[in-house]
């Protein structure tokens, strides 16, 4: 699965090649990827020298979410927005960092195909303790026939994805995209300034040994989930039990690693966040996209990610997503011993 560079052939390339398998098959999502990489490549270079500048830390305020903003948060928001406003494939954003969906121009005649939800910097939290942090992006077309474009663009389901991924910032950068026919990953060659094809066809394998969780709300959990964690740390040389927890607190490396390893990644409900903490449409959505077409599977507990209607921007919804055997083995115990719901 792992190419390591052996061929050189570039994002830009790879998506042009197979723009026929997308179904509108026009060019607007072939430069509106390109967009996005121009703009991983400006985050991954401030990212990599964020200790030998000052832009670490926090700006001193909350974003929508209520949570700290940090100053490479802002900065990775603003490179985004600025290269999909010069794209013009896209009519509005929907971003983390904003509380209300961003126009992309005030032209009642705006002409873009394509609505762009996105989670800017995932994990920002950890850029203090150089822990790898990341990019998710989820890009929709627009149901509405022309204009500035509305929230309604936005309240579709995970199924419309026309295209879903992400970007790793870690030891080496990588970007990881699906259109609907499998998944592909391409690590950032900085001697070149490319993203080059490096894991082409991603397979998720059916099962691990690997579970990521923030443990410590353990009490907090529903019953199925204690007892599933439970099960996790049990001995059982058949099942290769126990298993071993890793947890990095960014959502994108916690599932980048057990994308390529094996493994189940769970942020359920808790008695302090019933609806779940982490967000559909910018999180959830394109990394469920991205899990089924590398043959694992996304759930809320009780159906896909991806079937879940929102009804705002900023929806969050619990997640439970992964090699396909963990996740319906945690569907199991779920379904047996606690009541999963998503409203």
């Amino acid at each position: 699965m792992i190419n390591h560079l052996h061929t050189t052939k570039t994002l830009t390339e790879f998506i042009i090649e197979k723009q026929a398998d997308f179904r509108y098959s026009k060019g607007e999502l072939t430069r509106l990827l390109s967009d996005i990489s121009i703009a991983a490549k400006i985050v991954h270079r401030e990212v990599n020298k964020a200790g030998l500048v000052d832009i670490l830390g926090d700006v001193g305020e909350e974003n929508v979410q209520g949570e700290v903003v940090q100053k490479l948060d802002v900065y990775a928001n603003n490179q985004f927005i600025a290269a999909l406003k010069a794209g013009g494939e896209v009519c509005a954003i929907a971003s983390e960092e904003n509380e209300e969906i961003i126009h992309i121009s005030s032209r009642e005649d705006d002409d873009g195909k394509y609505v762009v939800c996105m989670d800017p910097l995932d994990g920002s939290s950890n850029i203090d303790s150089n822990v790898s942090t990341g990019t998710i992006f989820a890009i929709y077309r627009r149901t509405s026939l022309s204009g500035k474009g509305n929230i309604d663009d936005f309240l579709q389901p995970g199924t419309e994805l026309v295209a879903g991924g992400y970007i790793i910032y870690g030891s080496s950068s990588m970007l990881v995209y699906t259109t609907g026919n499998g998944v592909n990953g391409f690590t950032l060659d900085p001697s070149i300034g490319e993203f080059c094809l490096s894991h082409p066809n991603v397979k998720i394998p059916a099962n691990g040994r690997i579970y990521s969780i923030n443990q410590g709300y353990f009490e907090h959990f529903p019953e199925g989930i204690k007892k599933y964690l439970r099960y996790c740390q049990e001995d059982d040389e058949k099942t290769n039990r126990p298993y071993s927890l890793r947890y990095i607190g960014s959502m994108v490396a916690d599932f980048h690693r057990n994308m390529i390893k094996g493994g189940i990644f769970l942020y359920p409900t808790t008695i302090s966040a019933p609806k779940g903490k982490l967000r559909l449409l910018y999180e959830c959505n394109p990394l469920a996209f991205i899990a089924e077409q590398a043959g694992g599977k996304a759930t809320y507990g009780s159906n896909r990610i991806l079937e879940v209607v929102p009804t705002g921007i900023h929806d969050r919804v619990p997640i439970i997503i992964g090699s396909s055997e963990m996740v319906e083995k945690a569907e199991d115990f779920l379904q047996q011993y606690s009541t999963v719901a998503v409203s």
